[in-house]
């Protein structure tokens, strides 16, 4: 019934209509100065690296997710005085 719903769903999405794009860009884009293309080496030469150590920011990011959970445990354990 799964692969029946997919193989639905693809098919009804293949017979949509696309717009028409021919005439929807007007002549003045034709005309327009695009920048140009510069090499990227001079700009990875002159920028600086990230003093951050990736295996630092591991641990401290498992380090905030131990916290989380154990926050989620307290919460869940916590019973409510109604």
């Amino acid at each position: 019934m799964r692969t029946a719903t997919i193989a639905l769903c693809l098919a009804l999405s293949a017979c949509t209509q696309f717009p028409e794009l021919k005439d929807s860009v007007g002549p003045d884009v034709d005309r327009a100065a695009f920048p140009d293309l510069i090499p990227l080496a001079p700009i990875q030469a002159t920028a600086t690296p990230t003093a951050e150590d990736p295996a630092e920011t591991s641990r401290a990011i498992e380090a905030r997710v131990a916290a989380l959970r154990a926050r989620a445990n307290a919460l869940q354990r916590q019973t409510t005085d109604e």
